[in-house]
């Protein structure tokens, strides 16, 4: 199953490092990513398959965004279904 991780925040050191991290603890594999900086602002998007994960889509939300709240970032991880359809006109 495949799932969307979003990262938003003001760019610092160790971003990708903390959330690949999170993600590889939580048995969680990265199928592609992008990001970018503009004006200072962090930007990523990861594809990633959670067949494997170790928890629920559900608790890997949840955990997703706590990790986010420590680290100063807005994360969010969506099905990927649900992700398409929010950015589909």
């Amino acid at each position: 199953m495949r799932a969307v991780v979003t990262v938003a925040g003001t760019d610092r050191k160790g971003v990708i490092a903390e959330v690949s991290a999170f993600l590889a603890a939580k048995n969680v594999n990265i199928l592609d990513v992008s990001q970018t900086i503009l004006g200072g602002r962090f930007a990523m998007v990861m594809i990633v398959d959670i067949s494997e994960a170790s928890e629920t889509l559900a608790l890997l939300a949840e955990h997703a965004s706590a990790l986010g709240k420590e680290i100063g970032m807005d994360i969010r991880l969506q099905h990927a279904d649900l992700f398409d359809a929010m950015h589909t006109v």
